[in-house]
């Protein structure tokens, strides 16, 4: 028996299994790279899921989570933490965002904004949440309640009331169902889930517009697609919009839980003290991290995601003239983009990880490109031959 297969096995026998994992234990990780058990070698364009923005074991990250373990791990929110006003000082200047919660995830950042937008409401007789189809905003309840898969919702209802959900991109759905009754719209501006696809400009203008008639928060989950993902610090960023709510996590911690929501300073007294709260949520080796992050960023990180990312698309176009009969198009922006196809996309992934290049499929038919902002062209080179290679090796 090999390395892996131990591993496997023994996870087999004692997990709830609930994920569809990849035939890989991981040995280490670094830079762009992991390696399993067995000794292989594998070129990770997944990046723990949008995660790993820096790549795996970046040397500043490792420096700032020995510092701060070694002055202490946790206190809870009992107390002000030198690490927790650094990061979130720097947080809200870089984001314009002058109010900040921290979280452990992306999911429970839904859940406050769920919890800040029905609070907010509650005196101006507000409480219809809108949502949008192909959205994800997590497993929690509430986020939930706010995605149509099944998948993730069969057999646990009843979810929250009063929340529509409503097709995505769709002018015509947004004007018959926004009035005065609506006291927030939850949008991905890129989703990520639904497919890797983009809020259409036309569609953002008219949530603007009706935000501006019947007076109602805009709820931006930037939890996939921010953090630098798409080129700029926020998704939204790409439209002329500015939310009253942003939910941060994914890339926000460098690879450790961290979670976040932003608002505007007219939400600030919302929530009264013990109206919302965390035990683990802005723990201090994650919000150090956090602060190596946004320094990255903030110098010259993001010029990386734009010219990979421009090269990427190209090299994927090029590679779509290759194929026509089998991909439909290729969308996205910066480092999150998605190749769509004309049958599943799993067996694509398949495909790659026999030439030892990790990625992933989303919505069925959607290869989800989602890699390191650190990538070179190099790397690129080799993900796109991977994925030339396995479109020739599949029998369709």
């Amino acid at each position: 028996m090999n390395n892996s297969k131990k591993y496997i096995e023994i996870e087999k026998e004692h997990f709830i299994q609930v994920y569809s994992r990849l035939p890989i234990v991981v040995e280490k990780a670094e830079g762009v790279r992991i390696w399993d058990k067995d000794g292989n070698d594998y070129l990770d364009f997944l990046g723990g899921i949008a995660v790993d923005v820096l790549g795996h074991s970046h040397p500043k990250i490792i420096e700032a989570i020995t510092h701060q373990a070694s002055r202490y791990l946790h206190l809870s929110n009992y107390f002000f933490q030198d690490a927790q006003i650094n990061f979130v000082k720097k947080l809200t200047s870089i984001s314009k965002f002058p109010r900040a919660f921290l979280s452990n995830s992306g999911a429970e950042s839904i859940e406050g904004a769920i919890k800040l937008a029905r609070k907010w409401g509650s005196t101006r007789n507000k409480n219809t949440i809108i949502s949008f189809t192909g959205a994800f905003h997590g497993r929690t309840y509430g986020g939930l309640s706010l995605m149509n898969k099944e998948i993730y919702k069969e057999g646990m209802g009843p979810f929250l009331s009063n929340i529509k959900i409503l097709p995505y991109n769709s002018v015509e759905d947004l004007l018959k169902n926004i009035d005065l009754s609506v006291c927030a719209v939850f949008l991905e501006f890129i989703q990520g889930e639904g497919g890797v696809t983009p809020a259409n400009h036309d569609f953002v203008k008219t949530l603007k517009e009706l935000q501006k008639q019947n007076n109602f928060l805009i709820v931006a989950d930037e939890i996939q697609a921010g953090m630098g993902r798409t080129g700029k610090f926020f998704s939204f960023d790409h439209y002329d919009i500015t939310p009253d709510i942003v939910t941060l996590s994914k890339g926000l911690g460098g690879g450790l839980p961290l979670g976040a929501i932003l608002i505007q300073e007219q939400l600030a007294e919302v929530f009264g003290k013990s109206q919302h709260g965390t035990t683990f949520g802005g723990n201090a080796l994650s919000c150090t991290c956090g602060e190596v992050v946004l320094d990255e960023l903030n110098t010259g990180l993001l010029d990386n995601v734009n010219e990979m990312g421009n090269y990427l698309f190209e090299k994927l176009e090029k590679i779509k003239s290759k194929f026509p009969q089998h991909i439909l198009q290729v969308r996205g922006i910066g480092l999150m983009l998605g190749v769509v196809f004309n049958f599943e996309a799993k067996q694509v992934v398949d495909e790659m990880l026999k030439q030892k290049v990790i990625s992933n499929s989303t919505n069925g038919n959607v290869l989800r490109i989602i890699p390191p902002y650190i990538i070179s062209k190099a790397d690129i080179d080799q993900f796109c031959a991977a994925l030339e290679n396995s479109l020739k090796s599949i029998d369709l």
